[in-house]
């Protein structure tokens, strides 16, 4: 019984210890926080902007394989798709014919981003729309940065964003033509 309650009570101190530690440290970081000096030169970021749906989409700017820079934002007040894919990708393959023929029937913007940071060669990502004979915009994301901000884990991830920017559906793996209408159905 003795031994119950030195157990109990050392159980007790240790949690009163991280309590008191981790209320110090949120105090110390509170009080670092309001000693900041405010910069009134830089803008404040939008709350509403995120990857998540119901989030305004995150804007980029990235060039095409025509060359040309797409920059999302561009597309307010149209409908998009934003897809992430490879050449190398099984799953992307098989939901770019769907691609085309949604980007054909429907009026909608699709930029397909290549993870073009993980592509074995960069002729492999003309090679693949010449293949598919894809004629929406395919966009060279070199750096991997636009896919770092979207936080792509698998591949394809897509994201279907309303004619305001905002989010409306997002996702994981390949869709098929009839997801894809669905969703554009349901859409602003």
């Amino acid at each position: 019984m003795k031994h119950s309650k030195r157990i109990l009570v050392s159980i007790i101190a240790v949690a009163g210890i991280i309590y008191f530690l981790s209320v110090s440290d949120f105090s110390a970081r509170q009080e670092e926080k309001n000693t900041q000096p405010v910069n009134n030169t830089i803008k404040p970021t939008n709350l509403d902007t995120g990857i998540h749906v119901g989030k305004l989409a995150p804007d980029f700017t990235l060039k095409g394989l025509d060359g040309k820079e797409y920059r999302l934002e561009d597309f307010k007040g149209k409908k998009v798709m934003v897809n992430f894919w490879a050449s190398w990708c099984p799953p992307c393959r098989n939901e770019m014919p769907d691609m085309q023929r949604f980007y054909e029937d429907k009026d909608i913007v699709i930029l397909a981003v290549n993870l073009t940071d993980t592509e074995r060669k960069a002729e492999d990502v003309q090679q693949f729309a010449k293949e598919y004979k894809l004629s929406f915009p395919i966009l060279l994301d070199k750096d991997g940065k636009v896919s770092e901000n979207y936080q792509i884990k698998p591949i394809p991830t897509t994201y279907l964003i309303d004619s305001k920017g905002y989010i409306h559906y997002k996702a994981f793996g390949a869709m098929s033509y009839e997801l894809m209408i669905q969703e554009f159905e349901k859409m602003k």
